[in-house]
């Protein structure tokens, strides 16, 4: 699916990096849990404190769900506490550690294996047996990514695959009518694309960047990995990245950068955006962020799905979960099940969906109703190429480290298989870790 976007009608939201697009305030429907209570019990009321990191329009929106699901649910009361994920990620555990901490708590997907393994978190294994024909409609790879030791530890809020983002001037400039589909087709653009007017070798315009180290969301070597069917690991505690697959993926970037000059080298995620925001490259791997940054550099803005690898087409994608601590309150677990099934309702996910950008977690809510966010939208029909990256691995800082000296030495031209080979035992010695 492709799309041209007016970056000036959807700003969108990630953590610190997302801007939001609007809220609502429409009535909310009534919840109920497994076995059809409106509360999570009678007499007392349960109350729950709720840590987040959504510090702009996605707060606002996340916290009037709260609000609604506590007018709804006297008898459960949930207070929330808004600071930047890594202050969250610092003080989660000392916290807990003191008796104190919250009772929900939203983070970064790649992090939660921490708090799983540390054993901070519960085990929600209950309520996705139990919570009706919700759990059944997650993206299974939304899912997927908050399993660790095959249970399940917390509830996607969000889950977004990379994404193709392109200047539509400079793509009509250059003739080109759509988006490239298969990576020969994107080397072509890219190569059409590029620029070097005084013949220096060092284009004006790139046909596109293509970060080489700490990408957006780490994903973008994930992406083209399984785009020929490799991968990192094979599971969350056995290596699999020096593979035949991704031996060639890495040759044949590694030809189309270094020899074609399609795109830099040297450049991190930050820095990607940041030569695609200047005009110096026509195409860039990112997220939904760019629609912002489109917006503020005044760059009208394409969107489509990363181009087919020679074996499939899929997207590492980023994603965000809550959890409920383990402090061995039952009935407060209870509670927080409750708003769960609350928050994932099909109004409610369709609230959260156009209020924070990112596409409906759940695969029964089709893209027409999430059109009047046109970024949501066609977010939302890509949705099933996403796959978590790291699912279940606690050591992901370690790995990804290695994973970062393969992609740049890569394209600093050295050496693809003895590369691979150091960053197979890198990659284990961190899983083993």
């Amino acid at each position: 699916m492709t799309r041209r976007i007016n970056a000036g009608i959807a700003s969108v939201a990630l953590g610190g990096l997302l801007l939001a697009g609007c809220s609502s305030d429409g009535d909310q429907p009534e919840s109920t849990d497994a076995t059809g209570d409106t509360d999570a019990g009678t007499g007392e009321v349960v109350e729950l404190t709720f840590w987040h990191g959504y510090t702009e329009a996605d707060g606002d929106v996340l916290d009037g769900i709260v609000e609604a699901f506590n007018d709804e649910h006297p008898n459960i009361q949930i207070s929330t506490e808004v600071n930047p994920w890594d202050v969250i990620d610092d003080t989660l555990l000392p916290a807990l550690s003191a008796g104190d901490g919250p009772d929900i708590v939203a983070m970064p997907a790649e992090r939660l294996p921490v708090y799983a393994d540390a054993g901070a978190l519960a085990s929600l294994d209950d309520f996705y047996d139990g919570a009706g024909d919700i759990t059944p409609a997650l993206n299974p790879g939304a899912v997927e990514m908050i399993t660790v030791n095959e249970q399940r530890y917390g509830v996607p809020t969000g889950f977004v695959p990379l994404a193709l983002y392109y200047n539509q001037a400079q793509f009509d400039e250059a003739g080109i009518e759509s988006a490239p589909e298969t990576w020969d087709e994107w080397v072509d653009v890219a190569e059409q694309l590029t620029v070097d007017e005084d013949g220096d070798g060092t284009p004006e315009q790139y046909g596109m960047v293509l970060p080489d180290h700490a990408t957006v969301a780490n994903g973008v070597w994930p992406s083209l990995f399984y785009g020929n069917g490799g991968g990192i690991i094979a599971d969350s505690s056995t290596a699999a990245i020096d593979s035949e697959a991704n031996a060639e993926t890495l040759r044949y970037w590694q030809d189309a950068v270094v020899n074609d000059s399609i795109s830099p080298t040297g450049v991190d995620g930050i820095g990607a955006d940041e030569v695609f925001s200047s005009g110096r490259a026509a195409m860039t791997i990112g997220g939904p962020w760019m629609v912002f940054i489109a917006a503020d550099n005044e760059i009208e803005l394409g969107i489509a799905a990363i181009p087919s690898g020679p074996v499939e087409q899929a997207a590492s994608a980023i994603g965000v979960s809550m959890g409920v601590t383990d402090k061995g309150d039952e009935a407060a677990q209870a509670a927080a099940e409750e708003f769960f099934a609350y928050f994932l309702n099909e109004q409610n996910s369709v609230e959260w969906s156009l209020g924070s950008g990112w596409p409906p977690l759940r695969t029964d809510i089709a893209p027409e109703q999430v059109a009047e966010n046109p970024t949501v939208e066609t977010l939302t029909g890509m949705a099933d190429l996403g796959q978590p990256l790291l699912p279940g691995v606690v050591n992901s800082v370690d790995v990804l480290a290695a994973i970062d000296e393969l992609t740049q030495r890569t394209l600093a031209g050295e050496d693809i298989d003895e590369l691979l080979d150091q960053a197979q035992s890198e990659v284990q010695a961190a899983l083993d870790n």
